[in-house]
């Protein structure tokens, strides 16, 4: 019996599609993690978006995030140290057009790089916020409570996140860098369980006063949330390591205490509220609670009877006001008057307001948003980073859901270290901030490697030899490694190519059928290629790209040995025709990694931008060509490079020489 190949089901894209990216704070310049964890992902797979769906279909937006107190607080800091003297409004511009900057330098193609405090974004980003306010109060998902806050008794006056510092209380968590309600690597909690709180305006461990803010009943999500967590593991590719965050929120209030602080167990459980104990760990007691009230009641017992404890990860309120300044100003609702926005809310549905801002720019109407991000055709891909998964993932998926919002897919990546340690400014060796990396590397060998690190799966050391000592580095540079393919070997292709037609045949293409093995090759590539890009497995992508330019060298290598040595130029030709079809499915491949060495190929080929295009994927060279017989290539001159190296890159080669 013979067997029958069963053809590959390909994956299905929407016809309409919103990426976004993390949202920097203002307070500073972009770091290398900005650039390589987040934006560099979300652009190549915006610029994939282009080339599949159409160009016109895909707006990529993210913005500079100028509110809340890592802002207020740097502004602060600034001033005081003399570095700067404008108002806070001229210290977010002055950042966000760093930022700005340093994106374009990384070719991060946005449609929109906005500023939620700046210009008509920042007018459009206020409607936005009144209009979610608006709308979570009248589904009656919002509530009052009366909360701690922390006030420095020294400088008399409350203190924001940033101004409070200590150690997170969520059980198994080792951050020592703990502010008011979360920690640095994203948990959330009530500002009363912050352990040895500190002002850091003072020194001193600051009083709890109670202020009244608004909060979303995010507790009372989790049936909605795990229904949502289920249907993902079911019926989508989202990543699992993002589940697994989310669901280790979606468990009941529990609190952990240690086994040698517990005298009388059955005494002390008859002080608390109803609920259940866990003994199942030889070195302490899970105590499991129906609600946070419950939680709450027995923690003011331990408090009382100075029993040390720890809390477990569970929805909690979540904060939609505050009392800082610096913010988008909260409607007044019930009494509660001069407040502004906390800025994790505020910033989540920013590039909402960043969208709309977008499209008026392009006189679209008041309700075009909502053809992208709340059509069932349509999807909006958010790429951010781990420690974030708790806001995006679940508050506002929640919030989403009871706005009558269609979800967001998340794509969050792993931490991204730096010499094998997550990137500090106290450390031995400094992580480079973005723009100082440009000068040891190009952008396009920047963004190969930071796409091959593989932090869909696990998070991984970002390790450029230019900042150890010479004596400390270790073989090649495994940012130069990788982008070695561009730069070296699919480089060599494409001139070759050239020199070869414009020798022996006088730069005129001879339209041989390219050899059938050859076509099938790179049609499997595509679908391999196309089926990573759904999954955003962006290093699998790399190992695609490196085989088939690989194995189109080696059979360029081999054939034109042989058509030389016999000077065959019928031999000749069919190694063009297949090295040039090669050539021609690479650089639409790569045209999302690399975009300007593609352009330049694509200039040389002298064909138009179909190139790139799926709707075109399959089609051979001729096909881009409006007649075979008369397309002429741009001549290309010796010495001339379509992937370039950095010049400090070229100067030392030319010194090894």
């Amino acid at each position: 019996m013979e067997y029958v190949k069963e053809p590959r089901k390909r994956p299905t894209f929407p016809k309409r599609a919103i990426v976004t990216a993390g949202m920097p704070y203002g307070n500073k310049e972009l770091h290398f993690g900005h650039i390589g964890g987040v934006f560099v992902h979300a652009d190549t797979f915006a610029r994939f978006l282009r080339d599949r769906i159409g160009e016109d279909n895909v707006i990529f937006v993210s913005g500079t995030d100028c509110y809340g107190s890592p802002i207020l607080e740097g502004y602060r800091k600034a001033k005081e140290a003399g570095t700067f003297t404008g108002t806070i409004e001229d210290y977010v511009r002055k950042n966000h057009e760093a930022q700005k900057d340093t994106l374009n330098k990384y070719e991060i193609s946005l449609n929109l790089f906005a500023a939620s405090a700046l210009g008509r974004a920042g007018e459009i980003h206020k409607e936005v916020s009144k209009e979610i306010f608006e709308g979570l109060y009248e589904k009656g998902t919002l509530e009052k409570l009366s909360s701690p806050q922390f006030y420095d008794p020294k400088f008399k006056c409350l203190l924001n996140g940033r101004q409070v510092i200590g150690r997170c209380p969520i059980q198994g968590c080792q951050s020592e860098k703990a502010y008011a309600d979360e920690c640095d690597l994203g948990h959330q909690y009530m500002p009363t369980e912050l352990i040895d709180p500190h002002s850091t305006l003072s020194g001193l461990t600051p009083e709890l006063v109670d202020v009244t803010n608004w909060y979303y009943k995010l507790e009372d999500c989790i049936p909605m949330m795990q229904a949502y967590v289920d249907d993902l593991r079911k019926n989508s590719n989202a990543r699992k390591f993002m589940l697994t965050t989310i669901e280790e929120f979606l468990k009941p209030p529990y609190i952990y205490v240690q086994k040698k602080f517990v005298e009388d167990l059955d005494a002390l459980r008859a002080k608390f509220p109803e609920h259940e104990v866990i003994d199942d760990n030889k070195n302490s007691y899970t105590f499991v609670f129906k609600n946070l009230d419950d939680r709450d009641a027995a923690r003011n017992v331990l408090d009382s009877m100075e029993i040390n404890y720890r809390t477990g990860k569970t929805l909690v309120p979540f904060r939609l006001s505050g009392n800082i300044e610096w913010g988008v100003p909260f409607p007044e609702k019930e009494g509660l008057k001069d407040l502004t926005f906390w800025v994790w809310p505020e910033s989540l549905w920013a590039p909402i307001s960043f969208s709309r801002t977008y499209l008026e720019s392009k006189g679209a109407d008041a309700d075009e948003w909502k053809k992208y991000w709340n059509s069932d055709d349509a999807t909006v891909y958010q790429f951010i980073g781990q420690d974030n998964i708790s806001f995006y993932g679940i508050a506002q998926q929640a919030m989403w859901e009871t706005l009558g919002l269609k979800k967001t897919f998340l794509v969050p990546n792993n931490h991204i270290l730096f010499m094998n340690k997550k990137a500090s400014s106290s450390g031995s060796i400094k992580p480079p901030m973005a723009k100082d990396l440009l000068e040891f590397y190009t952008a396009e060998q920047m963004r190969m490697h930071f796409l091959s690190l593989g932090l869909a799966n696990k998070s991984v050391s970002f390790d450029p030899q230019v900042y150890l000592p010479e004596e400390e580095r270790q073989g090649a540079d495994p940012v130069l490694k990788d982008g070695n393919l561009l730069t070296n070997v699919f480089n060599r292709i494409v001139r070759s190519c050239f020199y070869t037609l414009q020798k022996h045949f006088d730069g005129h293409y001879k339209d041989v059928p390219v050899t059938e093995s050859f076509v099938e090759e790179c049609k499997e590539a595509i679908l391999t290629y196309e089926q990573n890009m759904y999954d955003h497995q962006f290093h699998k992508i790399t190992y695609v790209l490196d085989t088939l330019i690989r194995n189109i060298n080696k059979n360029w290598v081999n054939s034109m040995r042989t058509a030389d040595a016999n000077d065959d130029n019928e031999l000749r030709a069919q190694v063009l025709a297949d090295t040039f079809y090669g050539v021609r499915v690479a650089t639409a491949l790569l045209h999302p990694i690399a975009p300007s060495g593609c352009e330049k190929v694509r200039d040389y080929l002298n064909v138009d931008k179909r190139l790139y295009s799926w709707d075109h994927i399959f089609e051979p060279l001729t096909a881009l060509m409006d007649d075979p017989a008369t397309h002429t290539f741009k001549f290309l001159e010796p010495r001339v490079d379509f992937f370039e190296l950095h010049p400090s890159q070229l100067a030392a080669k030319e010194q090894n020489q």
